[in-house]
Parts: structure tokens; sequence; C-alpha cells
């Protein structure tokens, strides 16, 4: 059984201001991914998932093709995908980008707009990567609860680009979130420790 105590917040709800409010935090983490932990514990109780480690869950659950499976893999995922999200996350981080990325994308810069230019494409619910896959740096794009643990994919940075992780702050201007995200909201230390 999980519970959202094995993921904490590394931050205070509002330590994100004004980029993202204590509000946003509020539901997102205290309601979307609760919801998640819930579901996940329900839908896995009394199946051969139980007792598993969320991980195998999700990648078990990934190849389970029936109704439950896919039940399972998109609660799962998600709290996967959300608890690494938030992980990402610190106001204004003194640490600079990675040389790691420079290096893969050209220049902060060109890294920026090209991250930015994928969390716009994504369409609907999903997310945007950085990803390490087969030894290189490159961002994906997932839809749903998909995550690049499934396609051999190690993340480095998430963005979570559904609609309930910034229409409480930004109505429907996900590119006003995308940009104060790149610009103010990554823990760049936490990808470094993921390079």
């Amino acid at each position: 059984m999980f519970s959202l105590d094995q993921f904490p917040l590394p931050f205070t709800p509002d330590a994100l201001a004004p980029y993202m409010s204590a509000q946003t935090i509020g539901f997102h983490y205290g309601r979307h991914l609760a919801g998640y932990i819930k579901t996940t514990n329900d839908l896995t109780a009394g199946t051969a998932y139980q007792d598993m480690p969320l991980a195998d869950i999700i990648m078990q659950s990934a190849a389970d093709d029936t109704p439950l499976g896919h039940k399972i893999f998109n609660n799962a995922a998600q709290i996967f995908n959300h608890a690494f999200f938030f992980r990402g996350l610190r106001r204004d981080t003194p640490a600079p980008i990675p040389h790691a990325i420079i290096d893969a994308f050209g220049s902060a810069d060109q890294f920026r707009s090209e991250f930015a230019a994928a969390a716009r494409d994504v369409f609907g619910s999903g997310w945007t990567w950085l990803v390490r896959d087969g030894g290189k740096l490159r961002l994906i794009n997932t839809q749903n609860a998909d995550t690049p643990m499934t396609h051999g994919a190690r993340p480095i940075l998430a963005l979570d680009v559904w609609e309930h992780a910034y229409y409480l702050d930004y109505q429907n201007r996900r590119g006003d979130f995308i940009d104060a995200f790149l610009n103010h909201l990554i823990d760049w230390d936490w990808v470094s420790q993921n390079l």
C-alpha cells in the first residue's frame, strides 16, 4: 500500500509562488496525486500487484492488456510521474543548467527553446521529459499517464502539461506556464544528480 507520505514535497506549498501557487500545489499534490495513490491501492488490493514496488507495478501493468491492467497502469504511472515532477521543482535555483545539457543541445537557450516547443506540442494531456536514451539526452513527450521507463529511457526532468498542473494560475495560457517552469521552477541541482 502506498501513501502520500512516501512522496513528500521537497518544498512548502507556498514556496514556488508566484510561478506556482499554494492553491495549485494543494490541488495538484494534495488531491490529484493523493487520488492516484488511493486508486492504485484500491485496484491492486488482493491482486498479484498488491505487494510490488511501484516501478514493478508500472512495468508489469504496462504489458497487461486487460481492463484492470490498463487502470492500474494509468494510476500507478501517474504516481511516479507526479512524484518525479514535484521532486524536480524549486523556485529560482541558483545552480546553472548542467554542462551535459548544454553540450547535448548546444546552449542553455537552445535547450529551453526545444523543451518549450516540445511541451507546446503535447496535444491534450501529457508530459514533456528530458531523458537519457541509449546514452544520449533527448526530449520526448508522453500522452496521458505514459512514462519513459516503459520505453527504456531514464527520466532526468519532467513537466506536467495536463491542465490541472497550471489552470488555476495560468488558465489556458500553457505557454506562460512552460516559460515559468523553464525560467523559474527547475531544481537544477536535482537535475544534475539525475544526470
